[in-house]
């Protein structure tokens, strides 16, 4: 038998024309969205760090001449309604925010902040998780 030339051979073959809907396009579209959703759980999971504000249970009906308030134990303001009220016009409530000084609490509201993680200074009670609203104690 004669031998071709090795010029004479066949041109190499064209890689196959890529038609939509193909495997190929099909793993870049897969793929894509998996990029996309990670992006979107990564931008989720930061937007958890919520900031951090801190709670003195106060008697609301003792405002102080200079406009602060008595910090008093948190037992007064647990929402277990076992002593939110106490005596003839107490009314105890959290104050959230402030500047406390020593047993008094000054320049904060008493109005509840949301999307914010809430823990009172005195025992570290989680009043609110941020943005939440949930109720849960830890520490002692």
């Amino acid at each position: 038998m004669a031998q071709k030339h090795p010029m004479a051979r066949k041109p190499p073959r064209k890689p196959a024309r890529l038609e939509p809907g193909g495997k190929t396009s099909k793993a870049i579209v897969i793929s894509g969205i998996t990029v996309v959703s990670l992006l979107i759980v990564g931008a989720c999971a930061a937007q958890d760090d919520y900031e951090e504000v801190g709670a003195d249970c106060v008697n609301l009906d003792n405002r102080l001449p200079d406009g602060s308030y008595e910090v008093v134990d948190e037992d007064y303001c647990d929402d277990d309604g076992t002593v939110r009220y106490h005596g003839s016009h107490g009314a105890y409530g959290w104050y959230y925010g402030g500047v406390r000084t020593g047993a008094r609490v000054a320049r904060g509201t008493t109005v509840k902040p949301s999307d914010v993680s809430i823990v009172s200074r005195g025992k570290g009670t989680v009043i609110q998780r941020g943005g939440f609203g949930g109720r849960g104690s830890s520490g002692g």
